[in-house]
């Protein structure tokens, strides 16, 4: 495997770094896994249950319909974060871990050791979140 990209004062990645962060993300795609089937599994039990009631009144078809809301975004922000952890594991098995999506520069190793996932450089991103 090729050496990953660092800032310029930063050291280059030991084989130990390395295994620490990509055990992280490992754990991390199995609580995330666990987190979507979870969330899944209840936002189906709430849509199931939405028919039944049906002298329910306005604050309990609100409520339930918040509920499933709820659980909708639980489900879609896990399936997103799984999703960014497990491209986070291909790209640094395919050598392309701490490159910037963006300006190709290096992402820093401190940035990655504390947001394993990111894809871009602090600058790129300050410039993205500024639009």
């Amino acid at each position: 495997m090729r050496e990953l990209p660092v800032g310029r004062s930063e050291e280059a990645w030991t084989p130990a770094e390395l295994d620490e962060v990509r055990a992280e993300l490992e754990e991390e795609v199995g609580r995330l896994t666990r987190q979507l089937a979870e969330a899944t599994t209840s936002f189906s039990a709430l849509v199931a249950a939405g028919g039944e009631g049906a002298g329910d009144d306005q604050v309990d078809h609100g409520a339930a319909t918040a509920g499933r809301e709820h659980e909708m975004t639980i489900a879609n922000n896990a399936r997103d974060l799984l999703e960014q952890t497990q491209r986070a594991l291909v790209r640094m098995t395919s050598g392309a871990y701490g490159v910037c999506e963006s300006c190709t520069g290096p992402i820093g190793k401190a940035r990655l050791q504390a947001f394993p996932r990111v894809t871009l450089c602090v600058t790129c991103k300050a410039r993205g979140e500024r639009r």
